[in-house]
């Protein structure tokens, strides 16, 4: 049983309770039990977050999944508690604990205070186009993960030093980010569409920045060693083909190891690939020998 949260995290405690219907076990397809969860996570900047796991006290192998962001404020007020909760039980079924951290600023927590930057320098905002800190936006979510680790370490749910991190768009992103400082107990990061400052202005494969993207990410493989695979979707408006293959020849180049897949088309926009269940069949053969080659 994890420790109770403290004081200042009593109303999220009580927030719970609004949702305490994920918390009856769900039969798997392969007969593997699973339990949904919400947590409070009395992290230095406390969140919400998903959390789904074999039924039983573990410790369990760890999955993080890090969500993308919206730059519009009513938007990030109706995010979903998790993108990608068909994925996340995907992984869960196979015996990982899957915690998935609502960032601050988004669905509940959804508080913005501009001129405190409280929230946008973790979650949302890279600066202006010119010059935008693509590099710092990344680190900033890499550290969360970092908190997320410790946190369940502690709590003795996890095996420490069997972790996995997944992450779509900013969330694939900060995953990127985080392979550059090489957490010892991390063993693979998955992305899924990952990149910041797509779709300026709403319009398709208009990037606010490129080259700054395509430099950041080099930036980011001259230290990174951590195993990963990168996948990226033809029809994704977001992060297209040229830009995605761009990025990862300077992720490569400057020392990375990525396994880079572009997936065909799918549906009417491909950056969501990850939040369908129907995608599940066409990239769960990928994940699966990636994450049996690290065994």
């Amino acid at each position: 049983m994890h420790r109770h949260p403290p004081a200042s995290l009593w109303p999220l405690t009580a927030a719970l309770l609004l949702i305490a219907t994920l918390a009856a076990p769900a039969r798997a397809e392969n007969d593997v039990r699973i339990q949904e969860e919400i947590w409070a996570l009395p992290l230095p900047l406390p969140m919400f977050a998903y959390l789904v796991r074999p039924v039983g006290d573990g410790p369990f192998p760890l999955v993080i999944m890090n969500h993308g962001v919206s730059l519009n404020p009513t938007d990030r007020s109706f995010f979903p508690l998790v993108e990608f909760r068909d994925a996340a039980k995907w992984f869960a079924k196979r015996g990982y604990l899957v915690v998935a951290p609502v960032g601050s600023g988004y669905g509940a927590a959804a508080i913005d205070i501009p001129d405190r930057a409280l929230y946008g320098p973790f979650f949302s905002k890279v600066g202006g186009c010119t010059n935008p800190n693509f590099h710092d936006a990344g680190l900033a979510v890499a550290q969360v993960d970092l908190w997320i680790i410790d946190y369940m370490a502690a709590e003795k749910r996890i095996i420490p030093k069997d972790v996995i991190v997944v992450g779509q768009s900013a969330g694939g992103w900060a995953s990127i980010a985080l392979s550059s400082v090489n957490p010892p107990q991390v063993k693979a990061i998955i992305t899924f569409a990952a990149g910041r400052g797509g779709r300026v202005g709403g319009k398709p494969n208009s990037n606010c920045a490129p080259d700054k993207l395509v430099e950041a990410t080099a930036d980011f493989g001259r230290t990174s060693r951590v195993p990963m695979l990168w996948i990226y979707i033809e029809n994704d408006t977001f992060f297209g083909p040229d830009l995605s293959k761009r990025m990862h020849r300077a992720f490569t180049a400057a020392g990375g190891r990525a396994e880079y897949h572009l997936m065909p088309p799918f549906g009417n926009e491909g950056h969501f690939f990850i939040g369908s269940p129907d995608a599940i069949p066409l990239w769960s053969p990928l994940v699966t020998k990636f994450l049996d080659e690290r065994r």
